[in-house]
């Protein structure tokens, strides 16, 4: 364990604690699956890693605090499951605690990201591309992880511009 507890902030507000250049790792935080993406050092493209059948929060925090490892990442960006409406629900306040224990076992900062409609989205996706439902559901988190992660990516050049 870490002597250190991370920052959890808005990604806007992280930004500045992820360093000018490094990966970041992006999580999509489901039930059953944590669905896993990695950014370039250059923090341009979001690539898929791979899904994590959850089982206990420790093992699960420790295959992705090896994964960060592996990639040298500077940060995480966890996506938020904010409802419509703009409120949290059940979901964001599981998302919420599971960073919160994430932060005691790591001093990488996780960026909390609004992740509304990236399942639908990429769902929409990969059936435009005609992929098959058992296909679909295999890869849905890891995509759903990269469409978050870009999403951030995305954010974080308009910030760096401005």
């Amino acid at each position: 364990m870490s002597g250190q507890t991370a920052l959890i902030l808005p990604l806007v507000d992280a930004a500045p604690h992820f360093g000018a250049r490094g990966a970041l790792l992006g999580l999509d935080l489901g039930t059953k699956t944590i669905g896993v993406a990695v950014s370039d050092p250059d923090r341009r493209l979001a690539t898929g890693v791979e899904t994590i059948a959850r089982k206990q929060f420790t093992a699960d925090a420790q295959r992705l605090l090896a994964l960060a490892a592996e990639r040298n990442v500077t940060g995480l960006v966890l996506g938020l499951p904010i409802n419509m409406d703009g409120s949290e629900g059940p979901r964001a306040q599981s998302t919420r605690a599971f960073a919160r224990n994430l932060a005691k076992l790591t001093p990488l900062p996780i960026a909390l990201w609004d992740e509304r409609l990236s399942t639908a989205a990429v769902e929409r996706g990969l059936i435009e591309a005609d992929m098959r439902r058992d296909r679909r559901a295999e890869v849905i988190d890891q995509h759903a992880a990269m469409f978050i992660l870009q999403g951030a990516l995305d954010r974080l050049a308009v910030l760096a511009r401005s």
